[in-house]
Parts: C-alpha cells; sequence; structure tokens
C-alpha cells in the first residue's frame, strides 16, 4: 500500500512529475545531486488525490461548471472553488491511505515537525511555474496534524488564484492532480531565494541571491527587505543589505510566527561573502542538472546549506543559438515588424524564406544578430542611426551595450558586412507612373501564382511555392520598388529637419502626407466606410450583425431585408483586403477572410459613429489640409533670405513626399497577398492529409517547418510527438515579452529616452504624427473586442496594417511598440491622428477610460487628474 500512496524522495526524479507533482519531482531529483543536500521527505502521490476525488461527493457535476466559466468572472470563480474546497474538506480520508501515510511518517520520526508542501502536476514545469497557486504549511507537529494537512493542500488546488490561473493558460482542471510534499522541517537562521539568471535582465552569466534571517517565508510574502548580493563569474560584484525588521521563526507547538529582530541586527548582513559564492557554486550544479536557469529556496542552519525548492525560472526569455561561445547582440524583428506575439514554426520558417537577412529564432520569435555591424566602424553609424531614428529605444540599447568594455570586439572594416536596412537609394525622378507599374507588376505576379498553383497537390505543390518564393523576393526587394520608398522616407526626414531648421516648426511632414495616393492600408480603411454605408439602410441587417458569433453568418444575410446588398459590400471588400489579419506576416494566423466575424464590432462602429460618405470626405479633408500646409509653409519660405530656393528645395520634397510614400505600405500588401495564395493551398493539402490519417487536425501543419512539411507529404509520415511538444512551447511563448535588444548572455538590455524636456509624470514615446489631443483612453489588446467612441485615443501594444480600420474611429493613438516609418505612424500621419509610439508598459500604466493628454508633437503622454 505505501508503494501505491507513498514515496520517499530519494526514490523519486524528475521524470515522475505525474506520481509526485513537480515540486516533489524536483526535490527527488535534487536530492541526487551530489554536494547538494535536501531534507529527508516523502510524497503522498497523485494515487491517493484520485482516490480522495473519486471518494467526493458530487464533484465531477462541479468540475464541468468550473470549466464553463469565463476566466473573468472572478466571483462566479470564487464561489464554485470555495464549494470544491468544501467538498474535499469534508470527505474522509479512506483508512488505508491514513495507515500508508503514518507509516511513512514512523520511519522517519512521527513526532518531528514537518513542511506539508502541495506539489501540483502542473507545477514547476519549465513552461509554467504556477508558483504560489497552492498552498504550504510549515512546522507541522504530529500525525493528526500531517494528516489534516495534508487534505488541505488537496483542496488548495483549487484556491481561486490556482483555479484562474489555469482557466487563462487553458490548462484542463481534471488534467491536474495533486500530491504533497511532507518533508523534515528545517529551523534556520536565515534563509532565501537563488535564482541562477539575473530575473530582471534574464542575464545568465549573473546569479542573484536573496537573504533574510529565519525562514524565507518572510522573503517569499514580502515581509521583509532582503538583503541581495549579485554574484558574476563566482565573484560577488553587488551587495544591497536591507533593513530586516522581521523574521519568521518556527513555534514550539507547530506553526510559525512573526518575531521582531534586534534593532542592531536589522541591517546586518545576513551572509558572508564566502556563504554568498558557496550558494552561487550550487545553484550552478543544480542549473546544470535540470538543464535550464532555477530559483532556487535554501536554508543555512550554522554553516550548513539544505536545498527546499528548485522550479525553472519561466519568465525569462530563451537565448537564441548563436553556435560558438563568442559574445553576440541581437535585436527583435517583431518590433521592426510591428508585430511582438510569438509565431508558429511554418510562420517562422516562411518569414525567413522571405527575409534576405539570417535570423535567429528564440522563444517563438526571431531576430537579427547585428554583433559584426556594431563591431565595424564603416557599419555601425549606420546601423545606429537608422536604429535611433525609428526605434529610440532600440538605438540607445545598443549605444549601452558598446559603452561596456570588452563586450563588442572590433572588427576591420575589410569584410564588414553590408547595411542591414539599406543604403541610401540612387535617384530618382518623381513620376506617379512609376508607381503605377510597381502595383500593376505585382498584381499581376499574384494573380499568375493564384491560377498555377491551382490545379497543383502533394509535392508539386511544396516544389512549387519553394520556387515561386523567388518570384516573391525579387517582387519585394525589386531595386526600383526600394528606391520609390526610401526616396520618400528620406524626403519626409528633409523636411522635417530643414522646416525645423529655416521655420523653426516640428514634424511639418506630418501634415503634408495626409491622403496621399496609393497608400493601400489607409484606402482599406476608408473602404469600410464605404461598406458601412451599405449597411446603414438596412435596420434589419444592422440588428442581426449585433448578435454575430460565427463566421457563417455572410450566408445567412441573404434572408434579411437589403442583406444579399450588405454581403455583396462585405465580400467585395473582402475581395480586396480579405487576406490580412492581425499579426499577418505570420502565415499560419487567420485570415479575415477566414473569419469575416472579427471585422462585426468594427462595422458596426462604423455604422453608429459616422455619417454617410464619410470615407470619401475623409481622404478629401485630409488632402485639403495637406495642400493648405504646402501653400503656407512655401509663402513662409520666400519670406525669407534665399526664400525662393528654399522654397523650391522644399515644393521639390513635398512632390514627392506625396507621390511616393503611398508606396511604402505597398509592398507588405503584396506579399501578404501572395502569402495566402500559398496558405490556402496548403490548407487543401493539409485537408487531404487528414483524410488520409497522415494528420490528425489541419493546423497541425502549422507546428512544422516547410521543410519538414514538405518530408510530411513526401513520406506521408509526421511525428505527432512533435506537434505536441511544439504546440506546448508555442502556448508557453505567449506568456513573454520579447526584448528589443538581446545579448548572448541572455540580457534584455532596456534603452532610455534620455529626455529631460517632458513634465514630471508624462509617459515619454517617440513621437511620430503631430498634433495635441486630450480624450478618453481606450486600451485595447484585441482589435476584435474594440468598442469605441468619437473622441476616443487608442491604447495598445502594436498596430500593423490590420489595426487600420480602427484608426478612423479615434482622435490619437499610444503604442507600446512602434517607429517613425512603421506601419502604424504612416497611417496616423495620413489620417492626419496626434501618435505616440514606443510608450514603455502603456497598456499597463495607463487605466482603460483614463482621459489622458496626447503631444504627438513633442512625444509624451499626460494622464489627466
Amino acid at each position: 500500500m505505501i508503494e501505491r500512496f507513498v514515496r520517499f524522495l530519494h526514490e523519486v526524479d524528475e521524470t515522475q512529475v505525474g506520481v509526485v507533482g513537480g515540486k516533489g519531482a524536483h526535490l527527488g531529483g535534487l536530492s541526487r545531486i551530489d554536494g547538494v543536500r535536501v531534507p529527508a521527505g516523502f510524497c503522498v502521490t497523485t494515487d491517493a488525490f484520485r482516490r480522495i476525488m473519486a471518494d467526493a461527493p458530487s464533484i465531477d457535476d462541479r468540475l464541468d461548471q468550473l470549466s464553463r466559466l469565463d476566466p473573468d468572472d472572478r466571483e462566479a470563480i470564487r464561489t464554485l472553488s470555495a464549494e470544491i474546497r468544501r467538498i474535499l474538506d469534508d470527505t474522509a480520508m479512506p483508512g488505508e491511505l491514513a495507515v500508508a501515510i503514518t507509516d511513512a511518517l514512523s520511519r522517519l520520526g512521527e513526532h518531528a515537525a514537518y513542511a506539508v508542501r502541495s506539489s501540483a502536476t502542473a507545477e514547476d514545469l519549465p513552461t509554467a511555474s504556477f508558483a504560489g497557486q497552492q498552498d504550504t504549511y510549515l512546522n507541522v507537529v504530529g500525525p493528526t496534524a500531517i494528516l489534516r494537512h495534508v487534505s488541505r493542500c488537496w483542496a488548495s488546488l483549487f484556491t481561486e488564484r490556482a483555479v484562474t490561473y489555469r482557466q487563462r493558460r487553458g490548462i484542463d482542471h481534471r488534467a491536474v492532480h495533486m500530491a504533497v510534499v511532507v518533508q523534515q522541517m528545517i529551523f534556520p537562521d536565515a534563509a532565501g531565494i537563488l535564482f541562477t539568471a539575473d530575473p530582471v535582465t534574464g542575464n545568465r552569466r549573473v546569479v542573484s541571491v536573496e537573504a533574510g534571517f529565519g525562514l524565507g517565508e518572510a522573503l517569499v510574502s514580502g515581509l521583509v527587505n532582503a538583503d541581495v548580493y549579485t554574484v558574476r563569474d563566482g565573484e560577488v560584484v553587488a551587495t544591497a543589505i536591507g533593513t530586516k525588521r522581521l523574521a519568521i521563526r518556527a513555534t514550539p507547538g507547530g506553526g510559525t510566527q512573526e518575531q521582531a529582530i534586534d534593532p542592531e541586527l536589522q541591517d546586518q548582513p545576513v551572509l558572508t561573502k564566502a556563504q554568498v559564492v558557496r550558494l552561487a557554486q550550487l545553484g550552478r550544479r543544480i542549473e546544470a542538472h535540470f538543464g535550464r536557469p532555477q530559483d532556487i529556496e535554501w536554508c543555512l542552519a550554522g554553516n550548513d546549506i539544505q536545498i527546499v525548492q528548485s522550479r525553472p525560472i519561466t519568465t525569462l526569455f530563451p537565448v537564441p543559438e548563436a553556435g560558438d561561445q563568442e559574445n553576440h547582440v541581437y535585436v527583435s524583428v517583431g518590433h521592426q515588424q510591428m508585430m511582438t506575439d510569438p509565431i508558429k514554426p511554418l510562420g517562422l520558417s516562411f518569414w525567413q524564406m522571405t527575409t534576405p537577412a539570417p535570423m535567429a529564432e528564440a522563444g517563438g520569435r526571431l531576430f537579427v544578430d547585428v554583433t559584426q555591424r556594431l563591431a565595424s566602424p564603416s557599419t555601425r553609424p549606420g546601423l545606429l542611426d537608422a536604429l535611433q531614428r525609428s526605434d529610440p529605444l532600440m538605438g540607445d540599447a545598443l549605444q549601452t551595450i558598446l559603452e561596456r568594455d570588452g563586450f563588442i570586439r572590433p572588427l576591420p572594416d575589410e569584410g564588414a558586412p553590408g547595411p542591414l536596412f539599406g543604403g541610401s537609394p540612387a535617384p530618382i525622378e518623381t513620376d506617379p507612373a512609376i508607381v503605377t507599374e510597381l502595383i500593376e507588376r505585382s498584381q499581376a505576379s499574384v494573380a499568375a501564382a493564384e491560377h498555377d498553383i491551382a490545379t497543383l497537390s502533394g509535392e508539386a505543390l511544396l516544389d512549387f511555392i519553394q520556387t515561386d518564393m523567388q518570384e516573391l523576393k525579387r517582387i519585394l526587394f525589386d531595386p526600383r520598388s526600394h528606391q520609390v520608398f526610401m526616396s520618400a522616407m528620406e524626403a519626409a526626414w528633409w523636411l522635417n529637419d530643414h522646416l525645423l531648421e529655416w521655420l523653426g516648426e516640428k514634424n511639418a511632414a506630418d501634415t503634408l502626407t495626409q491622403s496621399v495616393p496609393h497608400n493601400v492600408t489607409s484606402e482599406m480603411g476608408l473602404a469600410l466606410l464605404d461598406v458601412a454605408d451599405a449597411i446603414r439602410p438596412h435596420p434589419d441587417v444592422v440588428a442581426f450583425l449585433h448578435h454575430v458569433d460565427d463566421d457563417a453568418y455572410l450566408d445567412e444575410l441573404a434572408t434579411l431585408s437589403g442583406g444579399p446588398e450588405v454581403r455583396d459590400a462585405i465580400e467585395g471588400w473582402l475581395e480586396k483586403y480579405g487576406m490580412r489579419c492581425v499579426g499577418e506576416i505570420d502565415i499560419t494566423r487567420p485570415r479575415w477572410a477566414e473569419r469575416p466575424s472579427t471585422l462585426v464590432p468594427v462595422i458596426l462602429g462604423n455604422v453608429k459613429n459616422f455619417e454617410p460618405g464619410a470615407g470619401a470626405r475623409r481622404f478629401e479633408q485630409g488632402r485639403k489640409e495637406a495642400w493648405a500646409k504646402e501653400q503656407d509653409v512655401l509663402e513662409r519660405l520666400r519670406a525669407l533670405p534665399d526664400g525662393e530656393k528654399k522654397a523650391d528645395e522644399a515644393k521639390q520634397m513635398i512632390d514627392r513626399v506625396r507621390t511616393f510614400i503611398g508606396y511604402r505600405e505597398y509592398p507588405k500588401y503584396g506579399m501578404v497577398s501572395r502569402y495566402f495564395v500559398y496558405k490556402q493551398a496548403l490548407l487543401r493539402e493539409a485537408e487531404r492529409l487528414v483524410e488520409a490519417d497522415v494528420l490528425r487536425a489541419k493546423d497541425d501543419i502549422f507546428f512544422l517547418r516547410f521543410a519538414e512539411l514538405h518530408d510530411v507529404v513526401r513520406t506521408r509520415h509526421v511525428d505527432d510527438e512533435l506537434i505536441r511538444r511544439r504546440r506546448d512551447a508555442f502556448t508557453s511563448y505567449q506568456a513573454l515579452t520579447p526584448p528589443r535588444v538581446l545579448t548572448s548572455d541572455g540580457e534584455a538590455v532596456t534603452g532610455a529616452y534620455r529626455r529631460d524636456d517632458v513634465p514630471t509624470g508624462a509617459l515619454v514615446g517617440l513621437p511620430v504624427s503631430a498634433g495635441v489631443v486630450e480624450g478618453r483612453a481606450r486600451v485595447i489588446l484585441d482589435m476584435a473586442r474594440a468598442d469605441l467612441e468619437p473622441g476616443d485615443i487608442l491604447v495598445t501594444a502594436y498596430t500593423d496594417p490590420s489595426w487600420t480600420p480602427l484608426f478612423l474611429a479615434i482622435t490619437g493613438l499610444v503604442t507600446e511598440v512602434g517607429g517613425l516609418m512603421t506601419h502604424g505612424a504612416v497611417i496616423a500621419r495620413e489620417y492626419g491622428l496626434p501618435a505616440v509610439v514606443g510608450v514603455v508598459d502603456a497598456t499597463r500604466l495607463i487605466p482603460d477610460g483614463q482621459r489622458i493628454r496626447v503631444h504627438g508633437t513633442d512625444g509624451y503622454v499626460e494622464i489627466l487628474p
């Protein structure tokens, strides 16, 4: 019986999470490491928990109810989880189980003091720590008390916080089981936490030790300011001594209590440097055993260090594999592309097949290694200038790294890589026909690919896509195309620089670029206003759309008065723009054409907030404002010394930027259009593979790289376990925040704006669209849940082209990610919206509904009283 319900720590290791839970499995693994001391103990296994769950009345019904609850329904979760805990508390422990536990206690010493600790099967995992979600009880004395606290640990699987944690991560409550660790109590002089990587920056070469007097619960619960010691390469390099007024210590009869620390000891260091180094060495040994950075709890009694817990640090962003021991610096592709979410493996491989720059992967994101460009005197200035202009935080982070002695080893100019963002383009005439020709050539090429791919399947399909990708790259990186949009960007920079110098006017180009021709992204938003015009006269359709909850609604429209016309309008819009979606650089993301219900809230907002003909009026208003600005600027320039020459130069640049800047949005549109052609064909192939029992589900192909998918199509065999692992990894990546700049040490280097010209308390960012506006902040992270009113200011993490339809309903924009020439900035200028981007933590620091003032000219946001 003991073998079924109880396992001693020395009998288990980290492979037995399903039997003894994450904490128990890690403690068993720790006990096997040479030189690591772990207090003796045993685990009450998950078989015991399953036995209790089977005996608990009505538990299945309540678990069904719990699984159906919305994670945000806090009150319902609180009520139902309390009921489940009460049922488990009231369920009598079977005699055979109680005997197994008390027999194990007798072997260790039943009258000793113990720690009784929850150990769930979804706990201390590489992808989710579940730290603090279940309960721990210290200094429990006597078999009766221990049995009672084992039951409490079982019930703690259903605390409100634990239930909500699982709900938000999509973890089935029935799939998680609870073991309990019963471990001899240590009465330490000091205790604390040891991180084998810097928990703030992620630097893997740094060990961080936090220490306090007494039991470690005082630190974990935040009751005291810990001493913090930083160790690098075996040396203590920094020490911060906290004022420690309290300690938690065991009481003689069981339990713990707070105890005041003598005033003369409060500011004394808890550890000697030698003890800190010993802890760091132990941490490295434990990290090596588990194969990843660890969060370790330790106790010090006399000079004896014992380890009472070790779990993976799940918040660290992974480090790209470099293949050598050199220092490397990586910049985030997602911050340049306005899509910082993780990308599935097929999407990663398509992006890598598309771009000419080699890209490293980490955490489901892509990074460019800029080490050599930073090291070379010939390429460094261009890289820093380009990044400082487009994303000052990224540019400053790179400058910070350069100022560190020895991290970047200087390289000679010979053999230096080319510029990352392309050099200055060759001169080009300002001719609208150039843009028209480039667009027509791209459209014809996409149409040809769509025609040629239609009848292909199997290996022929994969071979065609691989070959056709060369045509995609030829068009995407056409030198003439590059000349057009780079000339426009440089013209905008020229105007801003010279008009500031000559007229003292900041960001004048922002108004001058409103309502330009050939901007396929801004045209998309205006065209959706025309769709609203088609819907507005039909009240039955409007009422129907308010209750749409699936993607079949277009077929149902035909039965309503005015429905066929509305369906034609929506389908016509989707025919041109339906290949777009949020995060569109990931080919695996569902497109609007695949999920047209995503657009319904935006369409209904346009019906409510705009008058008929608003699209054409909005474009014409912007054109007139740009024209008036041009006349004003030229008139003021002519009044200056050498004014005619200045005005002629400015006029040339205004013509250039207005002729070419709209095309800035087209290359990506052409790429996404072609991606959708590929995706539709690949999904048809996936359906054939499902029918042939090769794949379990069509979307399995999203978790294969392109070459792997090619092999599956050829061999008719797939590694289901590989797909499962990648699905789990992708889920874990969604909880990570990618850094703008990352080093091979794992350090996320954070840049700063370094400005002293903003009001106290203002949130600083990059000014990308001039003007000042006040309004209600709407913090929106999911476009499909947008609920905007006239005058609102959109606050979000990032905006790629798919967010453009929302721009028409707002008066200002604030984002956490962005640059001067990224899509959101370009469209904000075209629509005349004051905008500040690159505002760190904007969605967290600005409450939804808060009145704010956006200074789009000077680059900061004020939170108003």
